[in-house]
């Protein structure tokens, strides 16, 4: 039986367990007949460490970054509240205290 890729992380090397379907790349199980993804499952966007990131959270920057356009650095440990989250590259909108509107990418933050 061809079984399909995985949800998740779109890895191939899924099997069943009973009724299930697992993923050994990233753990996801599902059932089969299962809707596999809808279109709010297809927007999550994890911070650093794996927490799902939702608008309004507060978030840390958990490196230096460099400011696109300017001498300035966004320091390691800004605290930035009420984030949004957007489609693209740079997926988290925000307004940083001393800097503005800014995006970043959600690798670059821990979600407080």
């Amino acid at each position: 039986m061809n079984l399909p890729n995985c949800p998740t992380c779109h890895s191939e090397y899924t099997y069943e367990d009973g009724t299930m379907l697992v993923c050994p790349e990233c753990g996801h199980e599902w059932m089969l007949n299962q809707e596999t993804e809808n279109e709010e499952d297809s927007k999550v966007i994890k911070d650093a460490n794996g927490n799902v990131l939702s608008d309004g959270d507060t978030i840390t920057v958990i490196k230096d970054l460099k400011v696109k356009g300017s001498s300035s650095v966004l320091k390691q440990g800004t605290r930035v509240k009420n984030i949004r989250l957007v489609e693209g590259d740079h997926n988290i909108d925000c307004k940083i205290d001393g800097f503005g509107p800014m995006k970043l990418k959600s690798e670059f933050v821990k979600k407080l």
